[in-house]
């Protein structure tokens, strides 16, 4: 039986804002402690991204799913996995637990809770990248469930880890962490000038991402998913 909205909301809430917590506090420590050594610095922020992403999903995926992505979401509404309602209710949760999560880093390391991101990141090459970060994201979930559930968590942490590393976005794969991140001058911000075109890549790989693991998984549905009606 699902967990009252109220508790999956909340759990999507503090999952998202733990993940960018992460995400921009170790970016930051990473490029500190590295003193300028930038493969160093992404070193440190993708680990830190891939173990943290294991045990977000790993606690709060039987209360919330723990999609912590409006891209997760929407394909899982897509197949009828979570019901639209949930999808309109999950979103800005997510957006706004992102958010939250730079403004945490930021207290944490001493900086101004909120600084419009500087970094740019835009180009064909970065929304490929964006694209196909994206689809590897929602192949690894949506056939990783059929394959073993149990495996999704260490898959997912694995998969980001990995991406950061072979696209030249550093995979953020995620339309509220692309929005979050455009609040942060650390390591890990973007323009916000830049976000838009992230969000349509990202939105186009959730959309070719469904049919080929539609096709791959030889049905119009996918095994292992619960039913919006559980």
């Amino acid at each position: 039986m699902k967990a009252a909205l109220s508790s999956r909301l909340l759990a999507e809430f503090v999952g998202t804002s733990m993940l960018l917590a992460v995400v921009v506090g170790s970016g930051h420590m990473g490029e500190v402690l590295a003193q300028g050594n930038a493969a160093i610095a992404l070193l440190a922020n993708s680990i830190a991204t891939g173990l943290i992403l294991y045990v977000l999903i790993t606690i709060f995926a039987p209360i919330s799913g723990a999609h912590f992505n409006p891209a997760v979401s929407l394909a899982l509404a897509l197949y009828r996995a979570i019901r639209w309602r949930e999808l309109l209710a999950y979103v800005p949760v997510q957006v706004a637990g992102a958010v939250a999560g730079v403004m945490l880093a930021h207290v944490m390391f001493g900086l101004d809770p909120v600084a419009l991101g500087v970094k740019a990141r835009s180009g064909p090459g970065i929304w490929l990248s964006e694209a196909v970060a994206t689809v590897g994201l929602l192949l690894t979930i949506l056939l990783g469930h059929r394959a073993n559930t149990a495996e999704v968590p260490a898959l997912v942490g694995a998969y980001i880890a990995a991406a950061y590393w072979f696209t030249a976005s550093t995979a953020f794969a995620n339309p509220a962490v692309a929005i979050a991140r455009a609040f942060t001058t650390t390591f890990a911000g973007i323009r916000p000038i830049d976000v838009p075109g992230f969000i349509a890549a990202e939105l186009l790989g959730t959309l070719i991402a469904l049919p080929v693991a539609a096709v791959l998984a030889g049905r119009s549905r996918m095994g292992g998913l619960p039913s919006a009606d559980r």
